[in-house]
């Protein structure tokens, strides 16, 4: 059997950051990563899903909403996929940029958080998502595209 792309990256490599994984004509997957791989402390299942939900919401609502396919977490733990079409990687460093900050910021109703909007719904912690958006948003608050790189 042939194996994937993403199983190809030394992962003993990576540190935090945000990485393009591919690039399918005008579709770029990024990896954001958050954690270490391989080196506990990991993203929590409370954290993953609740920045999951703020982070998609923030950027479907955000100038490039039109460009936003997806966003959603690893099964590692380490981090996001976050997968858009026709943007700059200058353009990407910043949106994450803001919307880690926003995270921070965030205060009110988790959105998507009940029970008809959510298949998990109680597997919710703003204050889990604010803790890792805020050590995220310093690892990655001077990107620059020069520092992108492939994996």
């Amino acid at each position: 059997m042939k194996k994937i792309a993403s199983f190809t990256v030394d992962h003993t490599l990576l540190k935090p950051g945000i990485y393009i994984s591919r690039t399918d004509g005008d579709i770029t997957t990024y990896d954001l990563r958050f954690a270490q791989p391989n080196t506990p402390p990991f993203l929590s299942d409370v954290s993953l899903h609740t920045t999951e939900h703020l982070f998609a919401t923030l950027a479907r609502n955000s100038i490039y909403g039109d460009k936003v396919i997806y966003f959603g977490p690893m099964g590692c733990k380490t981090g996001y996929y976050f997968i858009v079409r026709d943007m700059k990687p200058e353009e990407v460093i910043a949106l994450v940029q803001i919307i880690m900050l926003q995270i921070c910021d965030f205060a009110g109703p988790i959105p998507g958080a009940s029970e008809k909007e959510c298949g998990n719904w109680l597997l919710l912690d703003l204050a889990a998502a604010k803790a890792d958006a805020e050590k995220y948003s310093e690892n990655i608050k001077n990107y620059t595209a020069k520092q992108l790189c492939y994996l």
